[in-house]
């Protein structure tokens, strides 16, 4: 019997089901019903597997007004920030009528937070919320439903460990919580459920059905087989593309690299400009306009290019702010299709008429060679097919050359079940910044402890407790040679410099590098010394050395060397690396010195949304290192740290940092007041708004906000939407 949302009565409020009756819900999908009969509304914990759009986020919804009615507090981790964004919007949007608060947090990971306790839910990423329990944030004690969304993430390499070691910590301190666990992708569900002593739910309902199916010689073989064949182009992207828009659908391409993804596009332009409606061709420029003014580098130019044809190409390279733009329009209609690289399977939700696999292979840069995607990834893109509410079926398309290649992907692929979820704890360089975190947090001191909260863990339960045991002494040896943690008879203590290096959650690795490199000398390192420790550590993403590059490289490492901290290896392949690590210094030293944005695009053949993420980055390990530094006693070091993380922050030379504390003046408008004579902020107070004015970027109605702001010395101020519009660079905006 279906489930009717007026039967929720008797366990959330009646304004919830209007809520919901008004949105045009009448009846509960049986992922939500499923989920009830089997002790939602109980606190029952549960690990649900259901496919994408099967209403897993309603689930939660339901869960967390049954907490907040009585009392309760709510968290729920993400693995990324667009999808925490998501999820704020949508509980915001059913919670925000009943009175609840509502509030993300993904950044600052030196922080309690306390203000956070202000709110019932808390919407976060999985690092983010592993920090705030390292800071041992006073509210965490309080919630009593946590929910792990894309749980499935426990399978990634690199930061699989963190959701592992996430959850096994909150089950420890928080004996009642209550536990749900979500994915469309998991097959070892019972396996799973057991280790979060969890009830196992999987439901296989999709609200549209799934067709999946390989094109081979212009036909389309369907698992359910029926075969479709395509008129026109011989070109398999061409003919999947238009076959689809002559029925008025969205396409979602999934291309295994950037560029790829970009000519891909640029192939398709011609073809899709050909189904877009006048109002389309209007709308679409009015988006191009607004991308072209905002930025001006050479991958968003392109973008602008394609998206007047009705198409756009999507990957991490773009803004932040470039994406937004792109998903909307999508989730719109005004966008037909989509080219982007397999990171948008894993975040938010884009669903399309037809998802386009165009390739089983992709390229492992470390590697250096092309390897098979995992069926788990298969099958988080094909989730995307099928729009709910306006297609009665999705279609998840792979492409073969041969007949041989069609049977495999069919046999690999379509018919092939997801891998099971398996935990990364196996290695020491991941376990020993969550041992460290451990024992500075005092949630295991002696053997017996940590003994006892690691085999809780999934590694402990897939494999063996020794194994993780033996991974954890190598850790504990490493952790003491460096004096982060020392040992009195059988018990472990964090040393200060332990606890401080727990609390920037950084790899303790990255410490060492840093405290090594602070040893060299008392004397002030240039700012690409600096820069390039940073880039050393294993926390700062380093940019790919390509073949063409290495020689420039090399040639600027023979004229700057003096100025580096670590010498360069003798080994090639360390080399390698460390001409790598150079270059991402090197970007990092333009961005410093105010090289626009465009330049360094060109000139490091990067985007904007990598500049972005290095940035940031690079600003975090900046802030640790004059945290290190302060701690070892080498206040000059220290001192000069915290003058590059502002400058990095920013992007400026050192003598814009007094004009950029202002928020809405960024380096551009900083460097146009310089210029123009106004320096600093005792300047700003003196001269005359009307001056102020005259200046290229500023304008009356910013001058006047300048001058209160400064005068005030509340230096926030707030711009309107021409204002932001002026800003001349995304990333300027971002700070």
């Amino acid at each position: 019997m279906v489930m009717h949302v007026k039967d929720l009565s008797k366990y959330i409020p009646q304004k919830f089901i209007d809520n919901l009756l008004n949105k045009g819900v009448r009846y509960l999908y049986p992922t939500q019903e499923v989920a009830i009969r089997n002790g939602l509304f109980k606190g029952k914990n549960i690990v649900l597997g259901a496919p994408t759009a099967s209403g897993k986020t309603l689930v939660a919804i339901l869960a967390a007004v049954t907490h907040l009615l009585n009392g309760g507090k709510v968290l729920y981790l993400t693995p990324l920030r667009a999808l925490a964004s998501e999820k704020y919007n949508e509980f915001k949007e059913y919670l925000s009528p009943l009175g609840y608060r509502v509030i993300v947090s993904t950044g600052d990971y030196d922080s309690s937070d306390p203000w956070l306790g202000e709110y019932d839910v808390i919407i976060s990423t999985n690092e983010k919320a592993d920090s705030l329990l390292r800071h041992k944030a006073p509210w965490l004690p309080y919630i009593t439903l946590l929910i792990a969304d894309e749980i499935h993430i426990i399978n990634s390499e690199k930061r699989g460990a963190t959701l592992e070691i996430l959850l096994t910590k909150f089950m420890q301190i928080c004996k009642n919580v209550q536990l749900l666990a979500l994915s469309a992708t998991i097959r070892n569900l019972n396996e799973l459920a057991s280790w979060l002593n969890a009830t196992p739910v999987k439901v296989d309902w999709r609200p549209v059905i799934l067709r999946e199916g390989v094109y081979y010689n212009g036909e389309i073989y369907f698992n359910d087989g029926t075969i479709k064949e395509l008129d026109g182009s011989k070109n398999s992207m061409v003919a999947l593309t238009k076959d689809i828009l002559e029925e008025n659908g969205q396409i979602l391409i999934f291309s295994p690299t950037r560029r790829s993804s970009v000519y891909t596009a640029n192939k398709l332009s011609l073809i899709v400009k050909n189904y877009l409606s006048s109002e389309d061709f209007r709308r679409l420029r009015e988006i191009s306009s607004i991308i072209r003014r905002e930025e001006g580098d050479k991958v968003t130019r392109r973008l602008a290019e394609c998206l007047e044809s009705g198409l756009a190409f999507h990957h991490a390279g773009l803004s932040a702010r470039s994406r937004t733009l792109i998903e909307e329009a999508f989730r719109e209609n005004i966008i037909k299709v989509i080219v982007a690289t397999p990171t948008l399977a894993a975040g938010v939700n884009l669903p399309a008429r037809r998802v386009i696999i165009s390739d089983y292979r992709r390229y492992n840069v470390e590697l250096g060679f092309y390897e098979k995607i995992s069926v788990m990834e298969y099958k988080q893109m094909a989730g995307r097919a099928g729009r709910p509410q306006y297609d009665d079926y999705g279609e998840a398309i792979l492409i073969a050359k041969s007949i041989d290649e069609m049977e495999m992907l069919f046999e690999e692929y379509i018919k092939a079940p997801p891998e099971r979820i398996i935990s990364r704890l196996g290695s020491e360089p991941l376990v020993r910044t969550h041992i460290l975190a451990i024992i500075a947090g005092d949630f295991a001191n002696s053997s017996e402890e940590l003994t006892s909260l690691l085999s809780k863990t999934l590694f402990a339960k897939q494999f063996s407790p020794y194994q993780i045991l033996s991974v954890a002494r190598k850790s504990l040896e490493m952790l003491l040679e460096n004096e982060m943690i020392i040992r009195n008879n059988d018990v472990f203590y964090a040393t200060e410099l332990g606890k401080r290096v727990s609390e920037l959650y950084i790899d303790p690795q990255t410490a060492i590098t840093i405290i090594k490199a602070l040893k060299v000398s008392k004397q002030r390192f240039s700012a690409l010394g600096y820069l390039h420790m940073i880039s050393s550590t294993p926390d700062m993403p380093t940019l790919y050395l390509r073949r063409r590059e290495k020689e420039r490289i090399e040639g600027i490492l023979s004229e700057r060397i003096k100025e580096l901290i670590l010498e360069p290896p003798d080994d090639y392949f360390e080399l390698e690396y460390y001409l790598a690590q150079l270059k991402t210094a090197l970007l990092l030293e333009d961005w410093i010195n105010e090289v626009p944005e465009e330049v360094i695009v060109e000139k490091y053949d990067v985007g904007p949304g990598d500049i972005y993420s290095i940035i940031q980055t690079a600003e975090w390990i900046a802030y640790a290192a004059s945290e290190i530094a302060r701690l070892k006693g080498v206040f000059n070091h220290a001192k000069n740290l915290i003058i590059l993380r502002e400058r990095i922050k920013h992007g400026v030379r050192e003598e814009l940092l007094d004009l950029v504390k202002i928020k809405g003046i960024g380096r551009v408008r900083a460097r146009a007041l310089f210029t123009h004579g106004i320096k600093n902020l005792d300047d700003l107070i003196k001269t005359d708004i009307t001056k102020i004015s005259k200046i290229p970027g500023i304008g009356l109605n910013l001058a006047k906000k300048i001058k209160e702001a400064v005068e005030s010395g509340v230096y926030e101020i707030q711009l309107s939407d021409i204002e932001q519009e002026e800003i001349q660079s995304t990333i300027d905006a971002y700070f």
